[in-house]
């Protein structure tokens, strides 16, 4: 239940009479009704309101359904339309007949009120009805039309009635004419009308009839028109105290509820992100001391790469380095120089993994192709659009035009890494596991290969984990458009687990993560 559904809730209970126990020796709401009715008829001779054409009254039959009596109609029953039972000292009225909404207002032209007076406005008051702000005519620099209202008068937002903007007037002013005061008569408890006014029952019925498209707003005859529940004068008072009382306590349970609920929502993304941390820090699979170390595999890497340098594949990076251990500390060879790198080196692995750099690992890392998308052309152009949720959204990749002799530079394989360099997707990589069609990559990607004798899973699962990100955002580029280069990519650490280990890790991932999707 979300804090909104236990203050509905609360506030239904309320105005059916379930919210605070009935008192026998209290006066009947009847005898209230019967006061209303005189009190309008004084205002009535004194000349202070207009008698109404269709005056309601509503009352029990004898076969203890409620009947209405409009004008000098005969009465009808309306069981049909009264939506709950309320308990037998309580009445029903219709808020036109026990208020002064339908009353016509005082205006006034805000140019010629005191400059002193408060001057309300719609946006003062916050959805729900708390007071946000107190301004005078003055300091609003009020123009046009305003409605005088008094202390005590009840405040109803008619625009956009969901929003809820109701309360009691705490002070006297004038205020948009989208707002609507109204006094109650009988001494009735207005802030009792205004829980009322909040709750289910009433905004369902004002929603379902409100108009205008834009900005809709509920009319003078609806609201006049509503049933009211109206308990015993001294019960409306242990209904609003207990209203009173418990509003801190759903207001808490609200707050509370909407971080549960983000957490909740959270919650299997951060178990994934702690999850491949376990991965690449060689915490999530034991270890099998029957598996080739990482630093063998490393030199098989190596050898691999000297014979596609050698075939003229691949050219031969200048500032390739060696990572290696001396002394317990980490060390890298970089232009002929040993440096210490243990101040980079984020956590402890095993000791059959290794430290590698990305660029040390892969046979190339090079840019996408800039053409326009074209609806045809000479061949498909994956762009950084184009992917969501780890798959290539293939149908709707578009066509470019390109040389053929260029087409082989920028063709895409399986198990190719596309890396977005640039724009609010920097550093979300993708790893293509099928090209159903021959198809090249964008500008704006760009895209690495690497070693045969490396999983491809596991180096994606790496770009996905917490070690990959914040080495990115070290090595981004903080422009108006953030963007990230190669030489980031090629010099970032990553943790290498011997083959075997890897197969493992990514089979442990692939589990965990459909458990937490299921969450």
């Amino acid at each position: 239940m979300t804090g909104q559904q236990l203050k509905n809730s609360i506030l239904q209970m309320a105005v059916q009479g379930k919210l605070v126990p009935q008192n026998p020796n209290d006066e009947p709401a009847s005898v209230l009704l019967e006061r209303i009715r005189k009190e309008k008829e004084q205002l009535i001779k004194e000349g202070k309101i207009k008698r109404e054409k269709n005056l309601s009254y509503i009352f029990r039959g004898a076969d203890n359904l409620p009947y209405e009596k409009v004008g000098k109609n005969e009465p009808v029953c309306i069981a049909d339309e009264v939506p709950f039972e309320i308990p037998d000292s309580w009445v029903w009225a219709r808020l036109g007949m026990i208020s002064s909404y339908s009353h016509t207002k005082q205006k006034i032209n805000a140019q010629n009120a005191n400059l002193d007076m408060w001057g309300l406005d719609l946006e003062d008051i916050e959805k729900g009805g708390r007071l946000l702000a107190r301004k005078t005519v003055g300091e609003r620099k009020a123009v046009g039309d305003k409605t005088f209202f008094d202390s005590g008068d009840i405040l109803y937002s008619k625009l956009r009635p969901y929003l809820l903007k109701i309360l009691v007037a705490p002070d006297c002013g004038i205020c948009t004419p989208e707002i609507v005061p109204f006094k109650v008569f009988g001494k009735l408890n207005p802030e009792y009308i205004v829980a009322f006014l909040k709750c289910p029952y009433v905004n369902a019925i004002i929603n379902a009839v409100t108009y205008g498209v834009k900005m809709p707003r509920v009319g003078t005859e609806t609201m006049a028109d509503l049933l009211v529940p109206i308990p015993p004068l001294s019960e409306q008072k242990r209904i609003v105290e207990k209203l009173n009382e418990v509003t801190p306590l759903t207001d808490s349970y609200a707050e509370v509820y909407v971080r549960v609920a983000g957490l909740n929502q959270e919650f299997p993304e951060l178990l994934k992100k702690s999850i491949l941390q376990e991965a690449v820090q060689g915490k999530l699979v034991p270890q099998d001391p029957a598996d080739e170390p990482a630093s063998v595999l490393l030199k098989r890497i190596r050898s691999e790469k000297e014979q596609l340098i050698k075939a003229g594949k691949i050219k031969r990076d200048k500032h390739e380095s060696v990572i290696f251990r001396r002394d317990n500390s980490h060390y890298e060879k970089l232009d002929g120089i040993d440096r210490c790198i243990d101040d980079e080196i984020p956590f402890e692995i095993p000791d059959s993994w290794v430290w590698e750099r990305w660029g040390n690992i892969s046979q190339s890392i090079q840019y996408g192709y800039n053409a326009p998308a074209k609806d045809c052309g000479r061949i498909k152009m994956v762009r950084i659009s184009d992917i969501q949720d780890n798959s290539v959204l293939w149908e709707t990749v578009p066509y470019c035009d390109i040389k053929e002799n260029e087409i082989s530079t920028y063709l895409l394989q399986p198990n190719d890494i596309l890396f977005a360099r640039t724009g609010g997707t920097v550093g979300k990589s993708y790893l293509v596991q099928e090209v159903p069609e021959e198809a090249i990559y964008a500008g704006y990607l760009i895209r690495t290969r690497y070693s045969q004798w490396l999983y491809p899973q596991y180096l994606k699962f790496f770009m996905e984990s917490e070690l990959y990100w914040s080495q990115l955002r070290n090595g981004t580029i903080a422009t108006a458009q953030p963007n990230c280069n190669g030489r980031t990519l090629g010099k970032m650490l990553l943790p290498i687990p011997p083959l075997s280990e890897q197969y493992r890790i990514v089979e442990k991932v692939n589990v965990l993560f459909g458990h937490c999707n299921s969450i």
